[in-house]
């Protein structure tokens, strides 16, 4: 899906479902928060570890960020990526959830 980013131009978001080495899972998602295009990294319980949310310009530098970014990052050990097609929620995530911050 192709939705507006903080300067009004359209962007590509996806939803990466990440299985991580145990002990790693802290440094992992403190790698991934620093990546470019990389929104929100969250530990999650359930049967992934850690789940990001990712607003680049396009398929390909999606694509990139995957192939180039992530995949070197050996302690990741299985990944599931979504792209979204349409969002329902009308509230603005980035706002909700920098309250109190």
């Amino acid at each position: 899906m192709i939705f507006p980013g903080k300067g009004g131009e359209m962007m590509v978001t996806a939803i990466i479902l990440l299985r991580v080495e145990r002990t790693k899972v802290n440094d992992v998602a403190e790698k991934l928060a620093d990546t470019e295009g990389v929104s929100e990294v969250y530990s999650v319980s359930g049967r992934y570890d850690l789940i990001v949310i990712v607003r680049v310009a396009s398929n390909d530098d999606l694509a990139d960020l995957v192939t180039e970014k992530m995949n070197p990052i050996k302690e990741i050990t299985d990944s599931e990526t979504m792209l979204a097609f349409k969002a329902f929620s009308p509230h603005d995530l980035e706002a909700m959830f920098s309250v109190g911050m």
